[in-house]
């Protein structure tokens, strides 16, 4: 069943990456749904590496600051919720779980390259399904890659051994944008037909 135009608005047409929100929170309801619906998008052997901190108090905020790039330090404190998208490298430890019908751990608990690409590909992925179920629970995104990745992972993934792969600011947008939305490529320039 293909979504309806509204629903295409919602999640694609009128959204906008937001760098400003309002005071309205984000609960912790929201928050939890928000991960029932990126949990259920496909990963390879249903891996499943992505690890999300949600980050939401000026202490953890604090935490976070050194971190950041300049121009996004006043985005990010602002926001009501800041999303370090992560992956666990040893996510195929769950395996046995995730993916009873074969014995996908063995796949990478030996071959670290494979394990480090499909954990930093899959973990991409959730971060775009996080994006997008937010967008369809009508939480504002601002996705970001302007952060010191080593920093990041010493302040919050010492012990976890987790490794940071972006950053999402999230909230209720204000209305205003500062400029039109962007030009994009069109299918000619960006696809072929093989």
């Amino acid at each position: 069943m293909a979504l309806d135009d509204a629903a295409l608005d919602v999640l694609f047409r009128d959204a906008r990456t937001k760098w400003e929100f309002t005071d309205q929170p984000v609960t912790d309801e929201e928050l939890q749904a928000l991960y029932e619906l990126v949990k259920l998008g496909p990963t390879s052997a249903n891996c499943s590496p992505g690890r999300f901190v949600f980050i939401r108090t000026p202490e953890g905020k604090e935490k976070l600051k050194p971190a950041l790039s300049a121009g996004n330090i006043d985005k990010t404190m602002a926001a009501p919720v800041t999303v370090i998208v992560a992956q666990d490298p040893l996510f195929y430890q769950h395996l046995p779980k995730l993916f009873p019908p074969a014995d996908a751990k063995a796949w990478f608990s030996g071959n670290p390259d494979l394990a480090e690409e499909t954990a930093f590909r899959n973990s991409t992925l959730q971060g775009a399904y996080l994006i997008m179920a937010a967008r369809a629970l009508g939480i504002d995104c601002g996705p970001m890659s302007g952060f010191d990745k080593n920093k990041v992972d010493r302040a919050f993934f010492g012990q976890s051994g987790w490794k940071s792969n972006f950053l999402i600011n999230l909230g209720h947008g204000t209305p205003e944008h500062p400029f039109p939305r962007l030009p994009k490529l069109a299918f000619e320039e960006a696809a072929i037909f093989a």
